[in-house]
């Protein structure tokens, strides 16, 4: 199976590396590659010969986050057709929240706004020292609400305030303490440290690896049909407000929001 947006490699082990690749547009999270991280998801992520998936960037970035044409057509959508939008985004991130083979992230560069949702979606991320974070939403004027509650999820509640509402960059050193990632290592040993991390669910039974998964989704905290439908509806509400009509204007004409630079 074959996507626009997306690089898929398989290896006589069943690992799958799927790998984000628009590059020279920072492998931002462009409608189609929604689409296409959904259907990967719903199908290769589902097969049984696949053993675990590893998820990287292609390029100097992870992901940018949101794509500033999507950005540029909320600003004149209506309430439904912004429902249906952050519903497809909402979609996504449970596909991924919910494959039942592991999900290991490989992170470089940055991961902003909603490349900090796909770090949380993974069950466990290694980040190349260098690598850099931020929730980036409220400096536009809007709030990262589709991937709140994988970023709770991971966080938990404290953590998650000191950098879900600031706005900062933050180092992969303070993304390690924070729970954001599991491990970070210099970029030279990444392959490396993905690769240990990958082996020892070579010699896992696979139904059992799923059935495990799918249970600490039950005991961890709540992302059920009504905690994603909620946080769409936030999304579409905040969008609809004056704040991120000025903030995403000031940012695609390039100039600082009202609020600051």
């Amino acid at each position: 199976m074959t996507f626009q947006t997306l690089q898929l490699q398989r290896d006589a082990r069943g690992v799958v590396t799927l790998t984000l690749n628009t590059p020279e547009r920072r492998n931002v999270l462009s409608p189609q590659m929604i689409a296409d991280l959904t259907a990967f998801a719903r199908t290769v992520g589902q097969e049984r010969e696949t053993r675990v998936v590893v998820l990287q960037g292609a390029g100097p970035v992870f992901c940018a986050g949101g794509d500033l044409a999507w950005m540029r057509a909320q600003l004149t959508a209506d309430r439904a057709q912004r429902m249906a939008e952050a519903r497809k985004l909402a979609e996504m991130l449970q596909a991924l929240n919910t494959l039942p083979v592991p999900l290991i992230g490989r992170l470089h560069g940055g991961a902003f706004g909603g490349g900090v949702g796909l770090a949380c979606v993974c069950d466990m991320t290694i980040a190349a020292r260098g690598t850099k974070f931020c929730f980036s939403e409220t400096r536009l004027g809007i709030i990262p609400a589709t991937i709140g509650p994988y970023v709770l999820a991971r966080m938990g509640e404290g953590r998650a305030r000191r950098v879900f509402m600031s706005g900062r960059v933050f180092a992969a050193d303070e993304a390690e303490g924070l729970g954001l990632v599991a491990h970070v290592v210099e970029e030279a040993a990444l392959d490396t440290a993905v690769t240990a991390e990958v082996a020892p669910y070579l010699a896992t039974a696979p139904g059992a690896v799923a059935a495990a998964k799918a249970l600490t989704r039950v005991l961890g905290p709540r992302i059920d049909a009504a905690v994603i439908e909620d946080s769409i509806t936030r999304l579409a509400e905040i969008w609809e407000g004056e704040e991120a009509r000025q903030g995403i204007t000031a940012f695609l004409d390039k100039r600082p929001p009202p609020w600051g630079g």
